[in-house]
């Protein structure tokens, strides 16, 4: 590099180091729209985890690359706007709340399955500030808009793919998922594709015109084949927004298309509830999905609402922290979600999220940062902006009712507000007036730095998780020796990363596969059993109030063989979570294992009793009737609830079999087999029942029904035939 000698350090007169700065600022910032394609395989939780990683590095490598460039450039410095301020402020009174928070570690890191935490929004903050800096000092926000949908159009193609059956869907069903690996989250990234593309078509022309409104038009189908209904509803109540003010930002003749967007949509919408009932909608798997949209079908969703806003009102300052859900979800549980999920840990609507996480000023700070950016874009923003972006905030705004946030709503929205940003900022003069950073000491002091920064980050927030999660991968793996994923759980839980919890929790459901594996020499599944436990112990010392962290460790406790030391955690769960009748059923479980049949009978009445609406635990009462002896309560239940008492149920069947009731076992598989004659269980558990009773022909017969039924299974048969003195 030549230079020209002065009066003291040399001037360099081209800064090659700065623009490379600049190429990999823009570079990491341009790869982003392309994370949603990638799939990380050899990580847990594939579709989550490799997006986050990779999002979290390449924001620490745009950010530590803005940081020093802003030293020799001062046209990428932070410029004041009050977006820029209210967004700030969240990110920052987040970490109060999340400092105050019952598990402080977990609201900071989050975990696999959600990748979330204040650790992801800072970095999402962090993408707002360099776009919003280098984007609108270099003009470049068409070109990344552009990029994000090209990107997209990717993303469009494989789900395509998926609908012709080429590509499975990867959360199995009808409901296309793409690369997202769920529906909802697809979904709400196709609101931001969709309004993008229709701005970017009507400030094009030519083919790309055409283009981005053919990738509109194959968004929106996708969209719907999504079968997301509150994206769904938000897409409409978005176009109309968008018709409006289309209206209102045109004369003449333009007005007409405003109108005739209105009109259509309406008549959409209106055709659309008159038919409802149709067999030509009731027969579609979309479309009698949006049908079955109603009150009484929206009361899961409003139960769990009541509970988040139940749960708020004891922490409404602080809230419970990013990731501190569940334990609103066990203390106020309701008895009527039984049939849900078993641990949300979402109240699964963006605003009462914000609400729990971080208390009142969390949820003011948020909607004032929405309030912000629709401000600046309808005052400041041009035609098209205004129309589209708004129209994107508000798809957003609504379908945020109903489902939580993801990576892929918050990269949109941050772009959207730091173009809300960059159109309402002014200098910071005390930052201007900073003196600009010779080339020599830029690439002398600032860049060594920089990197040595960079590198940490990417080491210290981002590498050992990373490695837990593939060591993850190889402990859950079939192998011929369980010694080696028990080795491959412990590297896993030695590598310090923000996972341990979900660590531990594979390494018990491992632990009780293994136990239910008669091939594995018992002294393996000791051990592993044991390491289950001890790891466990260490979950709930950190978790003592969190009732999953109990129920693990109760698991942990039968795959080690100890009843007495499972129920004792599971009744510990219970005391956090008083009101979740699958705590009752699983002790209830327990206590049959033990040979305790009265206590059994005791805890389903205790989990049937909270709620008598449902078919199943009706069954389970009458199970523990069963149990006792007590046939004729049984009986009257099971009458007055299925209209039978030859109900196809698992524990019904258990009951009967632990009172040696075979008799009444036998009519319940004969159902089973005259419903689904392929499924050769049913015929072994049949055959079995027959030979414990000492009926021993009769299991023969059975044996010789399957071989007819399923030739393919005449070798292994015909031995067991044998094997029974045939």
């Amino acid at each position: 590099m030549g230079a020209i000698v002065l009066v003291g350090e040399p001037y360099y007169t081209k800064p090659y180091m700065t623009t490379a700065v600049r190429y990999v600022v823009l570079g990491a910032l341009f790869l982003i729209p392309f994370i949603p394609l990638y799939v990380a395989n050899s990580l847990f939780f594939p579709f989550i985890t490799g997006k986050g990683f990779a999002f979290r590095i390449l924001v620490e490598v745009a950010v530590v690359g803005w940081g020093v460039l802003m030293l020799i450039e001062p046209k990428y410095r932070p410029r004041f706007s009050w977006t820029l301020v209210l967004y700030g402020a969240l990110v920052a009174w987040m970490a109060v709340a999340n400092f105050f928070a019952i598990n402080a570690h977990k609201a900071f890191w989050s975990n696999y399955e959600r990748m979330d935490g204040w650790v992801t929004l800072v970095h999402v903050f962090g993408l707002f500030l360099v776009a919003g800096s280098m984007f609108s000092a270099d003009k470049l926000w068409r070109k990344w808009w552009l990029t994000f949908l090209g990107a997209s159009a990717f993303i469009g193609l494989y789900g395509l793919l998926q609908v012709a059956g080429v590509f499975t869907i990867n959360q199995g069903g009808v409901r296309v998922d793409a690369t997202m690996g769920n529906a909802a989250y697809l979904a709400a990234y196709l609101l931001f594709v969709v309004a993008a593309a229709t701005w970017q078509a009507f400030t094009s022309k030519g083919w790309l015109r055409y283009g981005l409104f053919a990738l509109a038009a194959v968004q929106v189908f996708l969209l719907f084949l999504t079968a997301t209904r509150g994206a769904l509803l938000g897409a409409v109540g978005a176009t109309l927004l968008g018709a409006l003010l289309w209206l209102f930002s045109t004369k003449g003749k333009a007005r007409r298309y405003g109108i005739g967007l209105a009109v259509g949509v309406l008549v959409l919408v209106g055709g659309f509830v008159l038919a409802r009932d149709s067999a030509f909608v009731q027969n579609d798997p979309t479309l009698a999905r949006l049908a079955s949209i109603s009150l009484e079908e929206g009361s899961p969703r409003l139960a769990i609402w009541s509970m988040a806003l139940d749960g708020a009102m004891e922490r409404p300052l602080t809230g419970w922290g990013q990731e501190g859900f569940n334990y609103i979800f066990n203390t106020n549980y309701e008895p009527s979600m039984y049939l849900q999920e078993p641990w949300f840990d979402r109240a699964h609507n963006i605003y009462l999220d914000w609400l729990v996480a971080g208390g009142i000023p969390a949820l003011l700070l948020f909607l004032a940062l929405l309030g912000s950016a629709v401000v600046v874009i309808y005052r400041k923003g041009d035609r098209q902006e205004r129309v589209f972006l708004l129209a994107a905030v508000a798809a957003y705004a609504f379908q945020g009712l109903f489902v939580f946030d993801n990576l892929f709503t918050y990269v949109p929205l941050a772009a959207i507000l730091a173009m809300a940003h960059g159109l309402s900022s002014r200098p910071i003069q005390k930052l201007e007036d900073l003196p600009k950073l010779s080339e020599m000491r830029f690439q002398a002091i600032a860049l060594p730095i920089g990197a040595a920064v960079g590198i940490a980050l990417i080491v210290v927030v981002n590498v050992p998780s990373m490695r837990a999660a593939n060591d993850l991968i190889h402990a859950m793996s079939a192998s011929s020796n369980p010694q080696v994923n028990l080795n491959a759980f412990q590297e896993a839980l030695s590598r310090g990363s923000f996972a341990n919890q979900e660590i531990r929790e594979q390494m018990v459901s491992y632990a009780i596969g293994l136990a239910n594996q008669q091939s594995v020499p018992r002294e393996m599944v000791s051990t592993v059993a044991d390491a289950a436990v001890s790891e466990m112990t260490k979950q709930a010392e950190i978790q003592p109030r969190d009732a999953r962290i109990w129920v693990q460790l109760s698991n942990a406790y039968r795959a080690q063989g100890d009843f007495q030391g499972a129920r004792e955690h599971v009744a510990r769960a219970q005391e956090l979570s008083p009101k979740k009748q699958s705590l009752y059923i699983e002790e209830g479980v327990m206590l049959i294992q033990a040979g305790e049949y009265g206590a059994a009978r005791e805890a389903f009445y205790k989990a049937y009793e909270l709620d008598t609406s449902f078919e199943e635990l009706a069954t389970y009462a009458a199970a523990g009737d069963i149990l006792v002896g007590d046939k004729g309560t049984a009986r009257t239940l099971l009458t007055e609830r299925f209209g039978t008492t030859t109900v196809d149920s698992n524990i019904i069947m258990l009951a009967h079999y632990e009172r040696k009731d075979y008799a009444e076992v036998y009519p319940i598989l004969r159902q089973r087999i005259q419903n689904d004659p392929r499924n050769h269980t049913y015929y072994l558990q049949l055959a079995g029942v027959y030979t414990e009773a000492g009926k021993t022909e009769d299991a023969r017969r059975v044996l010789r029904e399957l071989i007819q039924e399923r030739p393919d299974l005449s070798t292994q048969v015909s031995q067991m035939l044998i094997q029974m003195g045939q």
